[in-house]
């Protein structure tokens, strides 16, 4: 059957203008979208991915942004073509939103907080359907039914803060398709979700693109998520296609080291690994110029492999050690209801009798959804959220019962790398200062100075310049930035380092160097670390042992290889399954299903 066009980009250019000169985001790139498929595009934060699809919407800020040439061609369903870059602002109203419908990265900041969800999806109805309130707000139930959003009339007067993460995305997708678009453009829709949110996410949007017969674009960093959902696949780096084909064929023998560097910077669930590869395995840039590198995929993770000998060593080794942390019988209950009084009627209980110890040395890995109580454990551990009842033991000492004096003492050696690095650096305070601040408090070293020379040195063990101290958190990547909060945890010199999802937000070529940082800096100053994250692959990648939550509960504990080959609890195995893992199999299984129905 032949394949009916719908969107032809040709040779499209969007430039944006900055105090630095001229920036070229998308640089000369063209393809093609066919009716009823899915299209990929794949690449790092600044590949210019996203302006790609803000370009196709016509949503680029001008200023400082504008396309300078290209054609973007939309066949409508009357069979006109119409080239979207020459309509006026007022001609494009027509089509955004009705015909070609976004979801947004961020769902909370692409909600509005003052209006409720229904209100919100019920006027993109009744502008683009000319439907009346009644009728929108039918059409509006009926879509929250669609995307499986529980009790839709609650969600329908419910404002976005009043919504999990997983649910104010579907809300999105509600409004998206609330118009049955021709195409959906989907721009990291699934991004810090937990793995079985997101692999709902996905198979929620495969549904509903082949009920209403519509196209995707899916944009994201992640080539496991691609394999779960892609036709055809697109590799965009520095603003240039420089791969594109069929999603076997880029699975199965990509071509451009930029591509087998995506797909070898993914944790691998049947290995463990030294670290991880990244783009410099494969490729060198000198001026301007892509230098290839004779590795292959299998190369670079085969040269990595730490053998079951070793793993095993290093577990007894760790095992025969004395504990650093023993958590007892730990409860974090917070109220929920409270009576005429004030007394609390209804608990949520957060973290719910929760006992186990982290050997020194080790790096315990903390999993489950959000919600489960992870992070609030992590918190309850620094004294950063209240204990209900049980007993932290840090090297000989209840954590719960110091007074301040000591509790500050006790700070210098317990520290907590936080999930966005943006919000955890003060925007107003360069770099420099933040990572010097914390020994000035603790008082070590014994001038300014010196702590300076220190600030120098961390920045030079992750992998940052000299140059970058008298920067401020805005002038850095999220990746740049996350190494900041590194430094200023390590400032300290502290024996134990809580990480909180410190990698979730990040791409994942920008992920395997930070995870990789990690271990290095773990065996340089023989830190003890608690890894918390809802990514099953990247605790099983980084965790000597693995802690499994849900509700408050521990499911089940163990050496992490042995969790992840032998899970115990459906709830472990529901995790695992729900891991995007890329294996060419899984995407022939998914094309033939696909083809045959």
């Amino acid at each position: 059957m032949e394949k009916k066009l719908l969107l032809e980009v040709k040779n499209l250019v969007t430039e944006f203008k900055t105090e630095e000169g001229t920036v070229r985001a998308v640089d000369n790139i063209s393809f093609n979208l066919y009716r009823g498929e899915t299209l990929g595009i794949v690449g790092e934060s600044g590949s210019g991915k996203s302006v790609t699809s803000l370009s196709i919407m016509r949503l680029i800020p001008n200023p400082p942004g504008r396309i300078v040439s290209g054609q973007i061609i939309y066949h409508t369903t009357d069979d006109k073509k119409i080239d979207l870059v020459k309509l006026s602002e007022e001609e494009m109203r027509k089509y955004r939103g009705n015909e070609i419908a976004m979801i947004f990265q961020e769902p909370m900041t692409s909600l509005n907080p003052v209006f409720t969800c229904g209100d919100q999806v019920m006027e993109a109805i009744i502008l683009h359907q000319k439907k009346n309130k009644q009728e929108a707000k039918e059409i509006t139930l009926k879509m929250f039914e669609k995307v499986k959003l529980p009790d839709p009339l609650r969600v329908l007067n419910a404002y976005p803060h009043q919504l999990s993460g997983g649910q104010k995305q579907r809300v999105m997708i509600a409004m998206a398709m609330s118009c049955n678009p021709n195409i959906l453009i989907a721009d990291e829709p699934t991004t810090a979700l937990d793995v079985t949110v997101q692999a709902t996410i996905l198979d929620l949007m495969n549904q509903l693109r082949k009920e209403i017969d519509s196209s995707v674009i899916f944009i994201t960093h992640d080539l496991g998520v691609i394999a779960e959902i892609a036709d055809d696949v697109i590799v965009m780096y520095k603003g240039k296609i420089v791969e594109q084909g069929s999603v076997i064929d880029i699975f199965s023998d990509p071509k451009h080291p930029y591509t087998k560097s995506l797909l070898a910077c993914r944790p691998p669930l049947d290995l463990r690994l030294r670290k991880l590869p990244t783009v410099v395995d494969f490729m060198k840039e000198e001026n301007g110029e892509i230098i290839e590198l004779p590795t292959t995929v299998k190369e670079a993770i085969d040269a990595n492999v730490i053998t079951k000998m070793e793993t095993d060593a290093r577990y007894n080794k760790l095992m025969s050690g004395k504990p650093l942390l023993e958590i007892k019988n730990l409860r974090t209950w917070f109220p929920a209801k409270r009576n005429f009084f004030g007394k609390p009627t209804e608990w949520v209980k957060a973290v719910d009798d929760v006992s186990f110890t982290v050997q020194e040395g080790e790096t315990l890995g903390l999993v489950g959804e959000s919600g489960c109580g992870k992070t609030t454990l992590g918190r309850t551990l620094l004294r950063l959220a209240p204990a209900t009842d049980g007993e932290v033991i840090f090297d000989g000492r209840n954590v719960l019962d110091l007074p301040p004096d000591e509790l500050k003492d006790l700070r210098r050696h317990m520290q907590i790398i936080f999930q966005d690095p943006y919000s955890s650096l003060n925007p107003r305070m360069t770099i420099g200062s933040a990572i010097q601040e914390p020994m000035s408090v603790h008082g070590i070293y014994e001038n300014e100075t010196i702590r300076k020379e220190k600030v120098m040195d961390l920045l030079s063990k992750v992998n940052m310049k000299p140059e970058h101290y008298h920067r401020y958190p805005h002038e850095f990547s999220g990746g740049q930035r996350q190494r900041i909060c590194i430094a200023r945890a390590l400032s300290l010199n502290p024996r134990f380092i809580i990480c909180d999802e410190s990698v979730s937000a990040l791409d994942v070529s920008v992920q395997a160097q930070v995870l990789n940082l990690l271990i290095q800096l773990r065996e340089e100053f023989k830190f003890t670390y608690i890894f918390i994250s809802h990514d099953l692959s990247v605790v099983k990648f980084m965790s000597d042992r693995m802690v499994v939550m849900n509700k408050g509960k521990v499911e089940e504990m163990g050496p992490s290889d042995e969790i992840y080959h032998n899970p115990q609890h459906e709830y472990t195995q529901k995790l695992i399954n729900a891991i995007p893992k890329g294996e060419i199999e899984d995407i022939r299984k998914r094309k033939y299903f696909t083809l045959s129905t």
